[in-house]
């Protein structure tokens, strides 16, 4: 079937394809370095002990299966809805349209998490300021980045991301440092049998802190949707692919070995972010606050990221008759400015629960958004099977191939519907599946009492 442009509905002169190689990496990275990394770790650091690694390199590999299911497809075929609109191509018009609002809802409630964790940390400087207005101010600052073009998202993400991974590069040497001097100082690999032992809740803490760990590395698919916006979408997907999956790894494995072997567990989680714990031991004059710094910048990086994906996604629904035609208007900076706001349900759900919940805002919202990320991941490597047979049937060339096919899928797809009924067993994500179950029978009565009784409409 033809591919159908981008952005050829409605008034305005559609996406414009302004994102380099170099921002498309960095987009990946904004959203997948974030409080899954800084605030997320102390949860899964609480489920699996020192463990964790091997927790974070699960996820590293099932997120390595997704991208490279995900940079076959886009490199084929560069569309604006990217694995929404493959899902549509190759599963059928339902499977995509589930898919796309499955992840639509994710990271609304992704971006929801990210700033309620901003209300936190600035706390930290400001303890008499409810968090909620901090939640409401800096919302407004990003929904003003992305009522803007994407070259301005493109530059703020770029320096956003660039700030956050040299923080965790100069953290990484700091703590490197802190392990390998001096072992007499209490710090070393002697840390990981402390307590409970390296696998301190068994292998199920390990396997349920890998679900933390997709949560933390949730943001990697926004390269391909940020490709129907780059200037070389073949070329930037296969850049962003092989350099954000090494970075992630360093910074997430290579990071919890080290927080790991500084401090014991029982002192991780009993404080505030493990990063904070761990610059508490160095005794550098104003860490504290500087890392503090670093944790909003990370936390408003992954929100601007997650809403630029959000945006993007329902202005594909739009395209292809499943979201209100507003969604897909763009203004003349080539910006879906109404996708945006309507994509600001998750700030407001983030509001509400940071003025009711100060405490466990972050936690709500981080279990509502895991339903979407899982089960999205889920669909991208169904796809990409469906993908593999037509491809072959049509004994069509691929440029990129993920290594391992058909079983590396397949695997990836098994873990992934693995992890999602253990929420059903993990105490902070109870609310996955009591959300994400009616919230898939919702939409699929409204795709068929409203969408399939209406006449067909082109594909996006």
């Amino acid at each position: 079937m033809a591919q159908q442009p981008v952005g050829t509905k409605g008034p305005g002169p559609g996406l414009k394809k302004s994102l380099t190689p170099a921002q498309m990496a960095m987009i990946a990275l904004g959203s997948a370095i974030g409080t899954g990394l800084f605030a997320g770790s102390k949860l899964a650091i609480a489920m699996a002990g020192p463990s964790v690694i091997f927790s974070y390199v699960l996820g590293g590999v099932i997120a390595l299966l997704v991208m490279g299911a995900l940079a076959e497809m886009t490199v084929k075929q560069p569309v604006a809805g990217s694995f929404g609109v493959y899902a549509e191509r190759y599963l059928g018009r339902y499977a995509g349209y589930l898919t796309k609002y499955m992840y639509w809802s994710a990271l609304i409630f992704a971006v929801g998490t990210e700033v309620s964790a901003i209300g936190e940390y600035m706390q930290f400087w400001f303890p008499e300021v409810p968090g909620v207005l901090w939640v409401l101010l800096f919302s407004a600052a990003l929904l003003a980045v992305n009522f803007s073009s994407v070259k301005v998202f493109g530059t703020t993400e770029y320096w956003f991301s660039a700030i956050k991974v040299f923080a965790v590069i100069a953290f990484i040497v700091i703590a490197a440092w802190l392990v390998f001097h001096d072992p007499a100082d209490g710090f070393g690999f002697a840390n990981y049998s402390v307590g409970s032992g390296f696998f301190a809740n068994g292998l199920s803490g390990t396997w349920s802190a890998v679900i933390v760990a997709i949560f933390s590395y949730m943001g990697i698919e926004a390269i391909s949707i940020a490709a129907a916006e780059a200037r070389n979408p073949q070329l930037a997907v296969r850049k962003a692919f092989k350099v954000s999956f090494l970075r992630l790894l360093l910074f997430y494995v290579l990071t919890m070995a080290l927080i790991l072997a500084i401090a014991p567990t029982s002192e991780l989680i009993s404080g505030g972010s493990p990063f904070v714990t761990v610059m508490d031991q160095v005794g550098i004059p104003f860490a504290s606050s500087v890392l503090n710094f670093v944790l909003i910048i990370a936390a408003l990086s992954a929100m601007n990221a997650q809403l630029y994906a959000a945006t993007r996604m329902l202005h594909s629904l739009a395209d292809a008759g499943h979201a209100p035609k507003l969604a897909h208007r763009t203004s003349r900076n080539g910006s879906p400015v109404h996708a945006v706001w309507m994509s600001g349900g998750g700030i407001a759900v983030a509001a509400i629960a940071v003025a009711v919940l100060p405490e466990g805002g972050f936690g709500l919202m981080m279990s509502l958004a895991t339903f979407g990320a899982l089960a999205t991941w889920f669909m991208i490597l169904s796809t990409h099977v469906s993908f593999r047979r037509q491809a072959a049937r049509e004994r069509s060339p691929l440029e990129f191939k993920l290594p391992g096919y058909p079983a590396a899928s397949i695997l990836g797809a098994a873990l992934l519907g693995g992890l999602l009924l253990t929420t059903l067993f993990v105490e902070e994500f109870k609310f996955t599946l009591v959300f994400g179950l009616p919230f898939v029978v919702v939409m699929s009565l409204l795709y068929w009492l409203v969408f399939v009784r209406r006449q067909p409409v082109a594909r996006s």
